[in-house]
């Protein structure tokens, strides 16, 4: 199974490090692989919440987005997206912003620095929705009850986590905006580009998050009354199920892709840490970001996510605390390290926490759940 999923992602690894030889020598070789572990460090928790959702749609939907996903997530966010914030920063065609990350990679990499507070405020107002969005739910399982308790009584208040959203994304405009890093250390007044690109990134999720929970809701609602109505399937129930099971795959999609984006943010700004070499960095992210298609794949079939149930709690907690890490670059530079630590220890503790509870309940001491929790409040049942 582990070979079966990884096959891809280890053949683009050998191709990747072939060219970066053949491309820069063996400093490219290792700055190729660098990128790569810098990548997967950062967007593991991205490939845990993909798994979530990915479980939910059908063989056809998931090579889908192990095909022409794998394409927008490798050659769109990671080689393309660079390109097109230069294009559109400094008014230029793409053959121009092309010739510019080939020619002049100082200017290059200064407009995309340049260009780097309203990727943030967009990519950090949209991840943090989808964490407001999770711990206002009231969910059976939950991982640090005496947290996810009092916010889910919160979250029965309409549109709670949109209001929060803006309060944070005005906070951040008037305070990182007002002293935005820019490219050599200088700050400048960006809180209008700030302000307007967090509320694009709360439009995007919210009109692709809406049609895809619309479209699943109605699903849901269709295979209930054909379970009620034997007949239904005389009047047409079951063609109207494929047709919407369809429409919500595709928005669940577009969705997943979204939430790469705003996920590859920090990882192609970071990269120019390492190198502004638009080739050496395509293929280092591109790596990374087919191990984490993998991953997402291998949760899935492995069925981790069930028999590990905090370990999308913790990939949420990740989420939300990368969203405030990307609105505080706005105007604080903070090392890449950092960033990848926090979701790697945030994942870590769920996934512990998940086997303390599976030990728990094979001892037949799950029947206390709720009640037990270890000394940091962390629950060890559902």
């Amino acid at each position: 199974m582990l070979l079966k999923t990884f096959r891809w992602s280890f053949a683009v690894t050998a191709f990747a490090l072939v060219a970066a030889v053949f491309y820069g020598g063996w400093q490219a070789f290792g700055l190729v692989a660098i990128l790569a572990v810098l990548e997967i460090s950062l967007s593991f928790d991205n490939a845990v919440v993909n798994a979530g959702i990915l479980k939910k749609m059908n063989p056809f939907w998931q090579k889908i987005f192990l095909t022409i996903g794998v394409l927008i997530a490798v050659f769109g966010m990671r080689l393309v997206f660079p390109v097109v914030i230069v294009a559109v920063s400094a008014s230029m065609g793409p053959v121009e912003a092309v010739d510019l990350a080939l020619t002049d990679k100082d200017r290059y990499q200064q407009l995309v620095t340049d260009a780097h507070p309203s990727i943030a405020a967009f990519g950090g107002v949209f991840l943090l929705m989808i964490f407001l969005d999770f711990v206002f739910e009231d969910r059976e399982i939950k991982w640090l009850t005496w947290i996810e308790r009092p916010l889910a009584r919160l979250g029965r208040v309409d549109m709670l986590s949109v209001c929060l959203a803006l309060v944070v994304l005005l906070g951040a405009a008037l305070t990182f905006g007002a002293h935005a890093h820019q490219h050599g250390g200088v700050h400048a007044d960006k809180a209008e580009t700030v302000l307007l690109s967090g509320i694009a990134g709360l439009i995007t999720y919210m009109l692709v998050r809406g049609l895809s929970g619309h479209f699943e809701t109605r699903i849901e609602e269709d295979e209930e009354r054909e379970r009620e109505a034997q007949g239904a399937a005389e009047h047409g129930g079951p063609r109207s199920a494929v047709a919407l099971a369809g429409k919500a795959a595709f928005f669940m999609f577009l969705y997943l892709e979204v939430l790469d984006a705003s996920f590859s943010f920090d990882g192609v700004i970071g990269a120019f840490a390492i190198t502004n070499d638009i080739v050496v960095m395509a293929l280092g992210l591109g790596t990374g970001a087919m191990y984490v298609r993998s991953l997402t794949v291998y949760l899935v079939r492995q069925g981790t996510l069930d028999d590990y149930v905090y370990l999308e709690h913790g990939a949420h907690y990740a989420i939300g605390a990368l969203s405030v890490i990307l609105l505080v670059t706005i105007q604080y530079e903070i090392n890449e390290v950092i960033t990848g630590l926090v979701g790697v220890i945030l994942i870590g503790a769920s996934f512990w926490s998940s086997v303390r509870r599976n030990k728990a309940l094979a001892h037949g001491s799950g029947d206390t759940a709720g009640s037990d929790r270890d000394r940091t409040g962390v629950t060890t049942g559902s």
